[in-house]
């Protein structure tokens, strides 16, 4: 049977999914890790690999790697990643493999996009963005069906940009940046320790927290003024959004609506339509395998 091995590397699991070319989900394996010990990642996409076509009983077609930060222009690897991941940085996997074939590698936030585009929540969009609201913010975008890469690959990192000057500043030296403003690394400063992440925040609003409450809304606040911008820039006509913050479902959405609706530059009777994604925290894994068929499709 055809397949692809779609693998996504996270700061503390490593997901993979077995695809077949028509999307159907042949299988899906998700190894834990402690991110306190360094991890081999080598030997662990090695092994997961072979395991899975033990399973499959045939070889993979093709195989995709979606990880944080900057990924080669060529697809080989990861070159550059701030903080995270420790020896990912250049390992070239087509060489480590010993594969025949490329093994295309594709930042995770763009990756999660294309996950969404073939199988998910951005599937028929030509022009969609995707943010990604966890620990930190992630995100991508199509441009006419493409995916915007830029000159070194950082196109689309929208947690990166600054809805201010001054302090503080985020890992990429971003001021005042989407990432601080609702990212749940932020969240112990934002609620002067009251809370160490968004769940716990949302978990006091229910209760009646009004200080909570008034937290959460700044930050959607923000991000509302920050999809103002993107929309402007990009002319999307969707943001899709993801990620564990988007779990609140409509303590998020409703209000990122009610702010949004006033400040945006409306020029037809187009909505802009905001969606949750779809595919969890396996948009990686499907993004990294459509990755990697296109990439090889076009050879």
């Amino acid at each position: 049977m055809s397949y692809t091995i779609g693998i996504d590397l996270g700061g503390s699991h490593v997901k993979a999914v077995v695809v077949s070319p028509q999307g159907e989900t042949l299988a899906k394996h998700n190894l834990p890790f402690d991110p306190s010990i360094k991890m081999d990642w080598g030997r662990c996409i090695k092994q997961t690999i072979e395991e899975t076509e033990a399973k499959q009983d045939s070889p993979a077609d093709n195989v995709g790697l979606s990880a944080p930060g900057l990924a080669s222009l060529d697809g080989s690897c990861i070159i550059h990643m701030p903080d995270r991941l420790e020896g990912l940085v250049n390992l070239n996997w087509q060489d480590y493999l010993s594969l025949n074939k490329p093994v295309p590698v594709v930042n995770d936030g763009h990756s999660a996009l294309l996950g969404e585009a073939w199988l998910g929540a951005a599937k028929g969009f030509k022009n969609v963005i995707l943010l990604t609201l966890g620990t930190g913010v992630g995100g991508a975008a199509l441009v006419e069906g493409k995916l915007l890469r830029g000159r070194t690959g950082k196109g689309g990192h929208f947690g990166h940009t600054s809805l201010g000057s001054g302090l503080p500043i985020d890992i990429c030296n971003c001021p005042n940046s989407l990432e601080l403003a609702i990212g749940n690394c932020s969240v112990p400063k934002r609620s002067n320790n009251r809370f160490s992440h968004t769940g716990e925040m949302m978990a006091a609003i229910e209760k009646g927290d009004k200080e909570a409450e008034k937290i959460w809304l700044k930050s959607i606040e923000d991000l509302a003024t920050a999809i103002c911008s993107f929309s402007n820039i990009l002319d999307p006509e969707a943001i899709i959004i993801g990620g564990g913050i988007a779990n609140a479902g409509n303590q998020l959405f409703n209000p990122l609506r009610d702010f949004l609706d006033p400040i945006l530059w409306k020029t037809d009777d187009y909505e802009l339509k905001l969606i949750p994604a779809e595919l969890g925290d396996l948009a990686g894994a499907y993004g990294a395998a459509a990755y990697a068929n296109d990439i090889l499709d076009s050879e």
